[in-house]
C-alpha cells in the first residue's frame, strides 16, 4: 500500500471479503469526507473544495470514483447568469453509508476525543430525539458489544 492507496484486490479471500471490496472504493480519507459533506447537504464541487481544502485533481478523482460506483450521481444545474455545471447528489447507496459514518464518529468520539465534544449527533429527524448505534437480535433485544462475535459467513473463502 504505497502512499495510502488501497491495493487492488488480488486474492480470492479479498474478492470474497465485503470489507476489502468496500475499502477498494471507500478506503481513502478524502472519499469518506466527501460523503460526510454530502450528508451535510453539500452538492457542488466548489463546496467540497472549500470545506475540505482538497486538491482539485484529488477531488475530481474521488468524485468520479463515487459516481462510478453509484454512491453519488451527477445532476446538471445552472445558476443565474452562469454556465451549466454539475452537482453531486447522494444515491440510496450513498445514504446507506450513514451507519458507517456514524460508527466512525462514535469510535472517534470514544477513542480520539478532542475535548470539544462530538462534531455531529445522530438524532431522529422528526423529533430531534438522540439516537445511538446498537446491535439488535432478531427479536429486537439489544446485544452489548462485549457479547457480539464475528464469525465466517457462507461467502468466506475456505481457510
Amino acid at each position: 500500500m504505497l502512499g495510502g492507496m488501497v491495493r487492488a484486490l488480488t486474492t480470492q479471500e479479498d474478492t470474497r471479503c465485503s470489507i476489502a471490496r468496500s475499502l477498494e472504493i471507500l478506503g481513502q480519507k478524502w472519499t469518506l469526507l466527501i460523503v460526510r459533506e454530502a450528508m451535510w447537504g453539500r452538492t457542488r464541487y466548489a463546496e467540497f473544495r472549500s470545506r475540505l481544502g482538497i486538491a482539485p485533481d484529488v477531488l475530481s478523482d474521488r468524485l468520479n470514483t463515487l459516481v462510478e460506483h453509484g454512491i453519488l450521481q451527477r445532476r446538471a444545474y445552472r445558476a443565474d447568469g452562469e454556465r451549466e455545471r454539475e452537482e453531486y447528489i447522494l444515491t440510496p447507496a450513498g445514504r446507506d453509508l450513514l451507519p458507517v459514518l456514524t460508527a466512525l464518529l462514535a469510535w472517534g468520539d470514544n477513542h480520539r476525543p478532542t475535548g470539544y465534544g462530538s462534531a455531529a449527533l445522530a438524532v431522529e429527524a422528526t423529533t430531534g430525539r438522540p439516537l445511538r448505534m446498537a446491535y439488535l437480535a432478531d427479536d429486537g433485544v439489544e446485544v452489548p458489544l462485549s457479547e457480539v462475535a464475528v464469525i465466517r459467513g457462507p461467502g468466506a473463502a475456505a481457510s
